[in-house]
C-alpha cells in the first residue's frame, strides 16, 4: 500500500513522463528537423554560450560518461562542427571550440528550439502563460537548491570561466568604471587607469605567461580577473578582479582568483603580487583564503577619494 511520503516521488515521476512526451525529447531530431540527437544539441548549446569549454567541464556540466563524450566530440569534429586542441590552462585537458559552421549550427538549433516552444505555447491562453512560467521556475528553484546557498532557495547556476572574445575587454573597462563609481565614488581617473591596463594587455602580452578570464553565469558576463607579468623577475601580478553585485555569493570571486593562482603556478612564476585598497573587504578575504599575505600599506588619495592602499604577496610554492 503506497505511503503518504511516496506522493512527491510519484508526482515527479508522473511529471517526467508527461513532460518528456510533451516536448518529444525522445524524437528530438524529428521535432526540430535537424540531424542531431538531444545530447549533441546540448553540447552545442553549452559551447555556443560559453565560447569554449574544456572536455572535462562539458562532462561535468552535462553529466556524461567520458568515453561517450569523446566519441560524440569525435563525430562533431569530423563533421566540422567543433575543434579540439590542448587547453592553455592545462595541456593535459582538451579545449573544445565551435567552428564557424558550428556557431551557425548552434544558432539554427536555438532558433528551431524557440520556434518549437512557441508552437507549444500557442495552445496556452495568454492569461495562463505567466502562471506556467512561474510554476516552471519554482520547480527549478526547489530542485536545484542543493547546489546553492540553501535547501530551497533560488536556483544557482554554475559559473563558467573563459578567455575573452570580441568586446570583452571593453566590457572589463566599462564595468570597472561603473561599479567603482557607484560603490566607492571613484571618479573618471579610475576608468583611465583600467583602460591603460587593458590596452597594454591587448596590444602586447605573452599568451603563455599572461591571461584574462571572463566569468559567465547563465550565459551573461559577471566577472573578470587578469594575470600579467610584474616588473620583478619570476613574479606575476593579479589585476582587475571584479564580480557584478547581483552575481556575488556564487563563489565567482574565489573561482577567478583560484584560476589566476593555478595558472601562475603552472607556467612557472615563483610568486604573485597584487595591489588593492582596504575598503574592498570581500576581495581581501578571498585573497587571504588563497594564501596571500599583506606586506605593506600606506594612505593615498586617488580617483577622487582618500584610500588605504595595500600590497599583498603569495609565494607560489605555498599551499593555502
Amino acid at each position: 500500500m503506497p505511503h503518504a511520503s511516496d506522493a512527491p516521488v510519484q508526482e515527479i515521476r508522473a511529471f517526467n513522463r508527461f513532460y518528456t512526451n510533451l516536448i518529444g525529447a525522445l524524437d528530438y531530431s524529428r521535432q526540430l528537423y535537424v540531424p542531431y540527437t538531444l545530447t549533441e544539441a546540448r553540447v552545442l548549446y553549452e559551447l555556443n554560450h560559453a565560447r569554449h569549454l574544456d572536455a572535462a567541464d562539458l562532462r561535468g556540466e552535462l553529466s556524461l560518461d567520458a568515453g561517450y563524450l569523446s566519441r560524440l566530440l569525435g563525430k562533431l569534429e569530423k563533421a566540422g562542427i567543433v575543434e579540439r586542441e590542448p587547453s592553455a590552462r592545462d595541456p593535459r585537458r582538451q579545449r573544445i571550440t565551435l567552428t564557424a559552421r558550428g556557431r551557425e549550427t548552434a544558432a539554427l538549433l536555438d532558433e528551431r528550439s524557440s520556434e518549437a516552444v512557441g508552437s507549444l505555447l500557442s495552445d496556452v491562453p495568454a492569461a495562463e502563460r505567466p502562471r506556467l512560467a512561474t510554476a516552471m521556475r519554482t520547480v527549478r528553484e526547489i530542485l536545484s537548491g542543493g547546489e546553492g546557498k540553501g535547501g530551497g532557495g533560488a536556483a544557482v547556476a554554475r559559473p563558467v570561466l573563459r578567455e575573452p572574445g570580441p568586446g570583452d575587454l571593453g566590457w572589463v573597462v566599462e564595468r570597472n568604471a561603473a561599479l567603482y563609481a557607484a560603490e566607492y565614488g571613484f571618479n573618471i581617473d579610475y576608468e583611465g587607469l583600467v583602460a591603460r591596463i587593458v590596452a597594454d594587455f591587448a596590444e602586447d602580452h605573452d599568451p603563455h605567461l599572461e591571461r584574462v578570464w571572463i566569468a559567465e553565469l547563465d550565459g551573461r558576463r559577471v566577472g573578470c580577473v587578469m594575470c600579467v607579468r610584474d616588473d620583478a623577475p619570476g613574479t606575476a601580478r593579479l589585476r582587475l578582479l571584479l564580480v557584478e553585485p547581483d552575481a556575488r555569493g556564487h563563489g565567482i570571486g574565489a573561482q577567478l582568483v583560484g584560476a589566476c593562482v593555478e595558472f601562475a603556478r603552472s607556467v612557472g612564476y615563483r610568486e604573485m603580487v597584487l595591489w588593492t585598497n582596504d575598503i574592498l573587504g570581500s576581495a581581501r578575504a578571498i585573497y587571504q583564503r588563497h594564501g596571500f599575505v599583506l606586506v605593506d600599506e600606506k594612505p593615498h588619495r586617488s580617483f577622487g577619494v582618500d584610500l588605504m592602499g595595500q600590497d599583498w604577496q603569495l609565494h607560489l610554492g605555498d599551499t593555502p
